[in-house]
């Protein structure tokens, strides 16, 4: 799945979504493009999960597609 997300500006951010989304799946598979503001997820979880988790992390999901 693709997700939307705004506030992410480093690499620092690239680890705090990654490692937010692997907590919950530990064989997820994660890639943040920062230049996009988008991240793929391949993972066991939900949409609703996924966005869940970013959110967690502190920043702002703006949408999803599968």
């Amino acid at each position: 799945m693709q997700v939307q997300v705004e506030g992410m500006s480093c690499g620092h951010c690239v680890k705090a979504v990654t490692r937010a989304i692997t907590e919950r799946d530990a064989a997820a598979k994660v890639n943040v493009d920062l230049s996009a503001g988008r991240v793929d997820v391949e993972s066991r979880l939900s949409p609703a999960e996924v966005s869940a988790a970013i959110t967690d992390a502190g920043y702002t999901v703006k949408g999803t597609t599968a």
